[in-house]
C-alpha cells in the first residue's frame, strides 16, 4: 500500500472500504475495497472527509484480486457455453447455469486448488440436476493482491481442462414395460406408469408407449426388444424386481442380451434397482429395472440415476457404489430434493 493525496487518486485502486454516514439516513461503504477511483469519484471522497487514501501500489509479479478472480473463473469453466459468470467484484465471481443440465466437477482437482490457500472455490454438489439461472459456484481471492506465481500454481493444480462442466439433458424417446399379474389382470390399477411419465415429462422425454404384462419372462423380454426395435433410447421396466419366485423381470431383462451393470444399489429406497445396457445397430440403450418403491416413495435411486442417463453418461457399477454415502433418503414430509443430502 501507499498513501496518496485524494486529488491525485484517479486510476488508483482502493485498499479499504470508504464509509459514508448520513445521519438518520444511511451508513455504509460509498466505495468498496478494490474500487478503481475515477475523476468523478474524487469530489465524493473529499465530501466524506478523505483528504488522503491508501491505494494499491502496482508491483511486478503481483495481481489485483479481480485479475486473479478471472483466472479462477477460467480454471472453473473455461469457455463452456452452458455456464455463465458475473463480473469480478472484490475478488469474487459467481458461476451460474446457462441451461438445464447435469453439473459435473472434478473433486480431486478442485481440492488441489483450494489447498493452495489465499483463494477458494465453493460449489454445489456434483452429479446433480440444475436449472437455467441456478448458482453453481462462487470463487474468491482472499487478499487484495496476490502473487502471480501463486495463480500459476493454481492453473497447474487444475490441469489442462476446466474443473466444471454442464451436460445438457437429452430429450430421449422412452418406452415403459409395467409387469405384474395383478396389474395385467386388472385387479389393481397401474401406479407405475403415471409416476414414471411425470418424471420423464419434467425432463422433456418423448413417450413412445406402455405395455402392461403379467409376470411372463418371455413376454417381458419380447416387449423390451420391441421398444428397442421401434427406436427407443431408454426403456424402463417396472415391477417384479425382488427375489420372490414369481418376480421374473431381472431374468427377462438379461434374456434380451443386455449387459447387466448391477443388480442392486446402495440406495434406500431403491436397493433392488437394475442397470443394464442393450446394444443395437444405433448404439446402446439403457434398460432399467425399477423396484416397487418407485411408485410410492417421493425420491428413490431412480431420481439419482435418471439425470445422469439423460445427460449422456454411461454409468458403471462403481458409480452406483459411490451412492452408499448419502444414499439414504430420510423421507422428509416436505421434500426438498435436490437441495438436501440425498445422493451426495
Amino acid at each position: 500500500m501507499k498513501l496518496i493525496d485524494t486529488k491525485d487518486a484517479a486510476g488508483h485502486v482502493l485498499c479499504h472500504d470508504i464509509t459514508q454516514i448520513i445521519p438518520g439516513v444511511s451508513k455504509g461503504p460509498v466505495f468498496k475495497k478494490g474500487h478503481v477511483v475515477t475523476a468523478e469519484d474524487i469530489p465524493v471522497l473529499l465530501s466524506v472527509g478523505k483528504e488522503h487514501l491508501y491505494v494499491w501500489e502496482k508491483k511486478e509479479g503481483m495481481l489485483h484480486e479481480d485479475e486473479a478472480a478471472e483466472i479462477l473463473r477460467e480454471i472453473c469453466m473455461g469457455e463452456d457455453p452452458c455456464m455463465t459468470a458475473g463480473e469480478p467484484s472484490e475478488g469474487k465471481i459467481e458461476i451460474r447455469a446457462a441451461e438445464d443440465g447435469l453439473f459435473k466437477l472434478d473433486r480431486k482437482r478442485l481440492k488441489a486448488v483450494n489447498s493452495l490457500g489465499e483463494m477458494m472455490i465453493a460449489t454445489i454438489h456434483g452429479d446433480m440436476p440444475v436449472h437455467k439461472g441456478q448458482k453453481l459456484a462462487g470463487t474468491r481471492v482472499i487478499p487484495l493482491v496476490i502473487e502471480e506465481e501463486k495463480m500459476k500454481r493454481a492453473k497447474e493444480a487444475a490441469g489442462d481442462r476446466p474443473l466444471f462442466s454442464l451436460l445438457p439433458f437429452r430429450k430421449l424417446r422412452y418406452g415403459l414395460v409395467v409387469t405384474g399379474n395383478e396389474v395385467a389382470a386388472g385387479r389393481i390399477e397401474d401406479a407405475f406408469g403415471p409416476v414414471l411419465r411425470k418424471k420423464l415429462d419434467d425432463y422433456g422425454g418423448k413417450f413412445m408407449g406402455q405395455q402392461i404384462l403379467s409376470d411372463d419372462r418371455e413376454g417381458i423380454t419380447e416387449a423390451i426388444r420391441k421398444f428397442a426395435g421401434d427406436g427407443a433410447e431408454l426403456i424402463l421396466v417396472s415391477g417384479g424386481m425382488s427375489v420372490d419366485p414369481d418376480d421374473r423381470t431381472p431374468g427377462a431383462i438379461k434374456d434380451t442380451g443386455t449387459e447387466i451393470i448391477s443388480y442392486g444399489a446402495p440406495v434406500l429406497p431403491g436397493a433392488m434397482f437394475l442397470l443394464s445396457y442393450l446394444k443395437t445397430e444405433g448404439g446402446e440403450i439403457p434398460v432399467l429395472g425399477l423396484p416397487g418403491c418407485i411408485m410410492y416413495a417421493k425420491r428413490t435411486v431412480f431420481d439419482l440415476v435418471l439425470p445422469r442417463i439423460l445427460a449422456g453418461e454411461r454409468l458403471s457399477a462403481e458409480d452406483l457404489a459411490d451412492y452408499g454415502e448419502g444414499g439414504l433418503c430420510l423421507g422428509c414430509e416436505e421434500c426438498h430434493y435436490p437441495n438436501c443430502g440425498f445422493g451426495k
